[in-house]
């Protein structure tokens, strides 16, 4: 059928958005760190942390692997206690439904905290990994 709404092109179909759309995306890598999801309930009043392990991570986004199912809101911040990294801002990407969350970072990680992460990582890619004081 024609003269359908669907079938115009609109203002919004031609609207991008820089963050998604013209940003480079970093590519991630394995890594395996014991990592904190931390979130307001209830407005303002409590600050609600939850346990989770970092699978993958780039300069912008990260994999998160939860334990148990909790209703996650759309932004948290994310600890990563082993490496001394705290309070990044995230936003949810994607919910899969075998528990694994897909994160986007409000600012760019740092290559320093990214080496901090791989330095105290668990997995079998980063054994060989120091830690150099000096940077």
């Amino acid at each position: 059928m024609r003269g359908q709404a669907s079938d115009k092109p609109t203002y919004l179909s031609r609207e991008e958005s820089f963050m998604y759309d013209r940003e480079a995306n970093f590519p991630m890598e394995d890594t395996r760190n014991d990592a904190r999801i931390e979130y307001t309930e209830n407005g303002m009043l409590n600050l609600t942390s939850r346990r989770c392990e970092l699978l993958k991570i780039s300069k912008s986004s990260a994999v998160l692997g939860i334990a148990t199912q909790f209703k996650l809101p759309q932004n948290f911040y994310l600890d990563v206690p082993s490496a001394r990294i705290g309070m990044v801002g995230c936003i949810v990407k994607r919910v899969h439904a075998n528990n694994i969350i897909e994160a986007r970072f409000l600012r760019l990680m740092s290559e320093r905290d990214l080496n901090r992460i791989f330095v105290y990582s668990t997995h079998p890619n980063h054994r060989n990994r120091v830690l150099d004081i000096y940077s």
